[in-house]
């Protein structure tokens, strides 16, 4: 995602980095870089015009003409304005920063249940998102009912119910998700006025009966421009009274979702935005510009196919990646959503003896696996997105690995000493690979090994585990969130002087 942007802001602030002094003239030339960029990425006009005319006044102050490090000091003041734009429309800082609609969690009501109306343009992907709902809600211990409101699309109804199966079986922790449906009211829509208000309606009463916590809403598509349709939307806000109305639009159509925010919330009053297919947004227009347009803040971005693809929204995190800067604060979160303290604290006991086998480290790759694709982990270490841009990473050989591994004995993946060349080539048939993939796995291994052993005698391990158990805020102010050692202090090599040291005394 941002990877034009990305590249083209890259470009136009590595002009200004290096250099001791800068000119007025410099800052002009950067910031006409990054207007033309933003122009390029589809974001809104006036968004852009107000964003480089607010860059540049910071900039042509003494905060950066009269800086040491003049370039940093800009990326900075990019960095900053970035956050703000997303966050409170451009506002200037403390005027919209703390409105508690920015917080991207769901604010619940007691007793419940939550209403919840998602709302949005046919295909923008909104029934798929209310099943994602669902997931993220699940996950943290609330029970969900899904309440099918589509009568439009036949298909629709259908739809949701396999996704509300999807979540109850394939999603771990939390209560079942209950499905709400009213089959013949299909047939009646077009005909009966009302009939999408009558199933909100008797949703709630459902839900209301098998005590709730939160009430989905899924509407039918349709365009701002259908009065019938859009009265519909109103009737429903009416009858139901839903806490929360989301509107969910496409990344993917850049300025024309941005403009369609702001006709729903002309006829219909949004609490909130949520984004799809963001992970294949390349340019993120839309992303920059819908807080500006329509004054209300993005939720939650889709960022993959799968249930679990679905992210809160923080301004600061993206404009971290805008920058190229990475996100090592979500990295940890993903991690910490798919391994326990307890597991990170066996397995890190293990590296530490240099006893980790062949299960171990399968383990390792199926959870990055669950994480999200490589490229997009890799992304989000500060300053690898960039190297990535033109890289095709091969997701199937974690497939072929764990093949590899799957064919071999209990006592080999317990001791991978024991694995010769007749057992490399047994390994190879029964996996289908061939001998010299089974040889890199186990170099691989080995590496991983003693780079495990390595990082324990520098006490890199013991800081890992500290990480573990902080919250994203403090990792964020190790400097993992802004690009710096997310282990703090002195790099790796800097540290190593220190463990020859000890070595040399314990003898």
């Amino acid at each position: 995602m941002f990877g034009t942007l990305t590249d083209k802001f890259s470009n136009a602030l590595r002009s200004l980095s290096g250099k001791g002094k800068i000119s007025e003239t410099n800052v002009r030339e950067a910031m006409e870089q990054v207007r033309q960029a933003l122009l390029e990425a589809d974001v809104h006009y006036e968004v852009v015009q107000s964003f480089t005319e607010r860059v540049q006044t910071q900039a042509l102050g003494t905060e950066v003409l009269q800086s040491v490090k003049p370039g940093q000091q800009m990326i900075k003041i990019v960095h900053d304005e970035l956050i703000r734009l997303m966050a409170s429309g451009g506002a200037p800082s403390g005027e919209d920063d703390e409105a508690a609609g920015d917080e991207p969690s769901i604010m619940y009501v007691s007793p419940g249940p939550t209403v919840i109306m998602m709302c949005g343009l046919q295909g923008s992907g909104k029934t798929t998102t209310c099943g994602k709902l669902a997931a993220y809600l699940k996950k943290r211990g609330k029970s969900v009912m899904l309440a099918a409101a589509d009568l439009q699309r036949p298909a629709a109804v259908h739809q949701l119910n396999v996704l509300a199966d999807q979540v109850s079986t394939e999603m771990t922790g939390g209560a079942q998700v209950h499905f709400y449906s009213e089959p013949d009211k299909v047939a009646e829509y077009g005909k009966a006025v009302g009939a999408a208000v009558t199933v909100c309606r008797n949703a709630l009463a459902a839900a209301k009966d098998k005590k709730i916590d939160v009430l989905i809403l899924d509407t039918a598509g349709r365009l701002h421009i259908n009065d019938q349709l859009m009265d519909e939307l109103r009737q429903v806000n009416s009858a139901v009274g839903p806490h929360q109305v989301f509107l969910v639009i496409d990344a993917m159509t850049g300025q024309d979702a941005v403009n369609s925010a702001r006709a729903f919330n002309d006829q219909l009053e949004l609490d909130g935005v949520i984004i799809t297919k963001f992970d294949s947004d390349t340019r993120g227009g839309a992303a920059l510009s819908v807080r500006s347009i329509t004054g209300k803040p993005i939720k939650f971005i889709g960022t993959g196919e799968k249930l679990d693809a679905l992210e809160e929204f923080h301004p600061e995190r993206v404009a971290s990646r805008i920058l190229g800067m990475g996100d090592v604060v979500s990295l940890v979160e993903k991690a910490q959503e798919q391994v326990s303290e307890e597991e990170a604290l066996a397995l890190q006991e293990k590296m530490a003896k240099g006893k980790m086998t062949m299960d171990d480290f399968l383990n390792q790759l199926r959870m990055i696996r669950r994480m999200g694709s490589m490229k997009s982990l890799l992304g989000m270490l500060p300053g690898v997105g960039n190297m990535l841009k033109d890289v095709n990473l091969d997701e199937k050989q974690i497939d072929r690995t764990e093949a590899i591994i799957g064919s071999m004995t209990k006592v080999e993946r317990a001791n991978a000493d024991l694995l010769d060349n007749s057992r490399r080539r047994r390994i190879a048939r029964g996996s289908g690979t061939q001998q010299q993939d089974v040889s890199q796995l186990v170099k691989g291994f080995e590496m991983v090994s003693q780079m495990s052993k390595q990082m324990a005698g520098m006490g890199m391990l013991s800081k890992v585990k500290a990480m573990a158990g902080m919250s994203p805020a403090d990792v964020a102010a190790l400097g993992g969130g802004r690009g710096g050692n997310p282990f703090g202090g002195a790099r790796p090599e800097q540290n190593k002087p220190k463990f020859k040291e000890r070595k040399k005394k314990s003898r």
